[in-house]
């Protein structure tokens, strides 16, 4: 029998130290409610569960992005319709010009409205934006065709949703240009206004064109909406099945290690004791 040396007790305390390794593991997950809180706890899954939650976030942004982007041809498409409201007013107008009952004093009256109206709808195209970006015609002070207009919608470079086209929404980009010179001069008359109303219908045409161009991108960005809200939903999901901590499993592990952790103090205590009995060989 050796005292120099207590090996039970050497035993015993590297058993113990293991133990409360675990113990201090299990508490820190419970405490955290995470499976994986470094690297070491899984590595492999910490670095799937890291993918996921980087997808998981871009979703969450495109989301956002495609929000915006529904906002964005919300207002675009009432602007629009208050355009098509006022070519309406301006068609009832000409045909009121265009018959023989109406006086040319009436017929004056009528061109400053429909001047008025032309106005409205330049100015309709010049102040709707959104966040700054004028959206019927290029900017606030040209009057040019919008730039075709591109929303981020997924995690890619590629994940792209484009507007249909360019969108030039003012009295030139509506080809009314003669009509406005006419009225503007007081120079309206029964056979102009006869003739500006085929005018008048091929510019409310040509707005219902923009109108269903944008109405189709935002069915493309409610249909992305939802695909995406789903797949973020599913890809939480599956992080959470990686990172996050069984409680009842970890709970019945930590209680586990509890008992054990226990009976490793009192083995020490008995290895010390067993050394301590040596001692009556010296008597």
């Amino acid at each position: 029998m050796r005292i120099m040396t207590n090996v039970n007790s050497l035993n015993a305390q590297e058993a113990a130290n293991n133990t409360q390794k675990a113990l201090s593991s299990s508490l820190e997950k419970l405490s955290s409610g995470l499976r994986i809180n470094k690297a070491s706890d899984d590595a492999s899954g910490l670095s799937i569960a890291d993918k996921l939650r980087t997808q998981a976030s871009s979703l969450a942004q495109s989301i956002d992005n495609g929000n915006s982007a529904a906002a964005l041809t919300q207002i675009a498409d009432k602007a629009m319709a208050e355009q098509s409201n006022i070519l309406d007013i301006i068609k009832q107008k000409l045909v009121q010009a265009g018959t023989a009952t109406t006086s040319s004093e009436g017929r004056t009256a009528i061109s400053k409205d429909v001047n008025k109206l032309l106005e409205q709808i330049g100015n309709i195209a010049k102040q709707t934006n959104y966040n700054g970006m004028t959206l019927l015609q290029k900017s606030h002070e040209d009057g040019n065709a919008t730039s075709e207009i591109t929303f981020q919608i997924g995690e890619t470079s590629n994940d792209l949703i484009k507007t249909a086209g360019a969108v030039q929404a003012n009295v030139t980009g509506l080809s009314l240009d003669g009509l406005k010179d006419v009225v503007a001069n007081d120079n309206l008359d029964q056979v102009k206004a006869q003739s500006a109303m085929s005018a008048i219908d091929s510019a409310i045409t040509k707005l219902n064109g923009w109108r269903s161009d944008f109405g189709s991108t935002q069915n493309q960005l409610e249909s992305s909406l939802r695909n995406m809200a789903t797949a973020r939903t599913n890809i939480k999901a599956a992080e959470s099945v990686v990172r996050d901590i069984d409680y009842a499993q970890e709970s019945a592990n930590f209680n586990k290690q509890n008992i054990i952790a226990q009976a490793g103090t009192y083995a020490m205590s008995q290895a010390n004791a067993i050394q301590q009995s040596v001692m009556r060989l010296l008597q």
